[in-house]
């Protein structure tokens, strides 16, 4: 069952709202316009808050849902994990869109709050706390993510192994948005 489970997390994470819900409206591919990802972000930037609205929802559930189907199975918590891992995985390399995904963060946004709720809402007072600061999308999920790690360390540590992968994974999505803060470049709202 858990390797079932993963190969439909990664299959569901590889689904991109940003190019199905681009594509729908009539509006060109976001990996090429704006920063290039198709993440809820961009999509704010390409097509509006109501397309970049329903992008973070469709990401965010395809990290969820598959969370929660694993422990309705009674997948222990490290395997449902693994198995928001595979659907993180999937959003960065969707095998529908030739491996060209974005950066992953609605999606493990998802699992984190499938897994661990608390941790989930740290993450995200974080993020509202950072951007509100900086007004930087990047800064933003670069710090909030990794703040979680204690937090389940402490209180959830079968997961902290595969979230601690996520992170870098997430955190190595974003090694361009790190170039262009350190040059002084990266986009803000």
């Amino acid at each position: 069952m858990f390797w079932l489970l993963t190969l439909l997390a990664y299959l569901l994470g590889s689904l991109s709202f940003a190019i199905v819900l681009s594509r729908l409206a009539g509006m060109p591919d976001p990996r090429v316009g704006g920063s290039g990802n198709p993440g809820a972000t961009n999509m704010l930037r390409l097509a509006g808050k109501r397309l970049a609205i329903a992008t973070l929802l469709g990401d965010l559930c395809k990290g969820l849902l598959p969370v929660l189907l694993a422990a309705r199975l009674d997948q222990n918590t490290q395997q449902q994990a693994w198995i928001g891992l595979a659907a993180v995985c999937g959003h960065l390399y969707p095998l529908y869109f030739r491996f060209r995904g974005g950066k992953g963060v609605a999606t493990a946004a998802g699992a984190l709050l499938g897994l661990y709720p608390p941790a989930a809402l740290l993450s995200l007072a974080c993020w509202l706390l950072v951007f509100s600061l900086t007004r930087t999308s990047s800064v933003a999920a670069l710090s909030a993510l990794p703040l979680t790690l204690p937090l389940l360390a402490w209180q959830q540590p079968a997961a902290l192994f595969p979230m601690a992968l996520l992170a870098c994974l997430v955190i190595w999505r974003h090694r361009s948005n790190l170039r262009d803060l350190l040059a002084g470049r990266e986009r803000h709202f």
